[in-house]
């Protein structure tokens, strides 16, 4: 038990660096077996309607037959290496699960032996689980580049989702730092698994028991800030995998700082910022909901996010032309491009001016940021102003009344 112990400390926490987790989107229904994912999503996120989830998530070794300069589970790191048998894996899913601590199995694995000999395993984790322990839960299962094909679709019927981390953005960065892989690995096993999706949706109209195959999609993840790629590649590339593999996710995970010893790396206290990822998120989630295309926000000119305002702002504030937004009479995707505006509140005041205009006091109820909002929208009972502020001066007004209320919460917290 105690060795058991040993490994999943080792074992959790080499699999921490791979953030690309997310609310399961699954429908996989229990059958009266144990678990059941169309209720519950996975760990260390929270879902659409708002709730924590929770799930095991390792690696099934740290062993790994690469050298990525940029992963802690690099075979010429100096770490502790463990390796899970296929019945502890198991073993362990099924007690936290019984025990409530976990909704979910996240699996990964470093590659030892070969591509094959790591996933023949993996698929007798999840196999074993369906099968022999009937568990009905979620599981994320992380592809191993160089797989073969009969691998990935027999595993692609017991899982939930797959995954398959494209490692750096770009094949020119991917070479300084990982000569060994190249991105052709990993862009094969998405088409084939993409391909598999849509073959069982078709069979299934035409069947009315087909099994399902990946029901929660794809996704990928890109270690940003390892190498010098801008943001407007980083958004090309991810674009790019969106298209061509209809990924639901692509995950930004700032490089953490663990080699020393390759010049080619951010050393120790040159981590890239975390705001930096949020902003590339919320640059995704303009891309894939607002109906923004890329060169709007990022393009040859502007080709790095600013750090200080969100993206979206960012754009405003460089297209004063479709600014003001008549609240009353603008469409849905008019709206939604005013700052401070999700989608939420657009609905809302397309829903509410059917009863009547709508003013100032009224729109701030419907839970937008108004602070932002109020400089590019006009409302029924909006001023008439002569001699309007310039965008430069609207910005450091925003960015004065953040810091404003930045300062307050910490008066706030610091007294209790």
């Amino acid at each position: 038990m105690e060795r058991i112990e040993e490994k999943l400390k080792i074992l959790a926490d080499a699999a921490k660096y791979d953030v690309s987790c997310s609310s399961s989107g699954s429908k996989r229904k229990n059958t009266g077996g144990i678990g059941d994912a169309s209720s519950s999503g996975i760990c260390h996120t929270y879902t659409e309607d708002g709730r924590c989830v929770s799930l095991l998530k390792i690696l099934l070794t740290n062993h790994c037959i690469y050298d990525c300069a940029f992963c802690v589970s690099r075979k010429s790191n100096d770490v502790k290496r463990a390796a899970f048998t296929v019945e502890e894996v198991v073993e362990l899913t099924m007690n936290f699960y019984r025990r409530n601590y976990i909704e979910g199995l996240f699996l990964s694995s470093g590659i030892f032996k070969n591509a094959d000999f790591t996933m023949e395993r993996l698929l007798r984790v999840v196999k074993k689980l369906r099968t022999e322990e009937r568990y009905n839960g979620y599981i994320h299962l992380k592809t191993i580049p160089g797989a073969s094909e009969e691998l990935i679709k027999e595993a692609g019927l017991y899982v939930d989702r797959m995954s398959i981390n494209l490692e750096l953005p770009t094949e020119a960065g991917l070479k300084l730092v990982a000569p060994e892989k190249d991105h052709e690995s990993v862009k094969k096993p998405l088409a084939f698994v993409q391909q598999q999706i849509q073959e069982y949706q078709s069979e299934s109209k035409l069947i009315k028991h087909t099994r399902q195959f990946v029901p929660a999609g794809q996704s990928t993840q890109m270690v940003i800030g390892a190498t010098p790629e801008t943001d407007f590649e980083i958004m090309d590339v991810a674009r790019t995998f969106y298209d061509n593999y209809k990924l639901k996710r692509v995950y930004y995970s700032g490089y953490i700082p663990i080699n020393s010893e390759n010049s080619l790396l951010p050393q120790l206290g040159t981590r890239p910022p975390l705001i930096r990822e949020n902003r590339l998120y919320q640059t995704d989630w303009l891309l894939r909901f607002y109906d923004f295309k890329l060169e709007e926000i990022l393009n040859t000119q502007y080709t790095q996010l600013e750090l200080d305002i969100d993206p979206k702002l960012s754009w405003a504030l460089r297209n004063p032309h479709f600014f003001p937004v008549d609240i009353n009479r603008a469409d849905y995707k008019q709206i939604i491009r005013i700052p401070g505006i999700g989608r939420q509140s657009a609905i809302k005041i397309i829903q509410a001016r059917k009863f009547g205009q709508l003013h100032e006091y009224q729109v701030c109820k419907m839970g937008i940021a108004y602070n932002r909002a109020r400089y590019f929208m006009t409302c029924a009972d909006s001023p008439v102003v002569l001699g309007a502020p310039s965008m430069d001066q609207i910005r450091q007004r925003i960015l004065q009344k953040n810091a404003f209320n930045a300062s307050t919460t910490d008066i706030q917290l610091s007294l209790f």
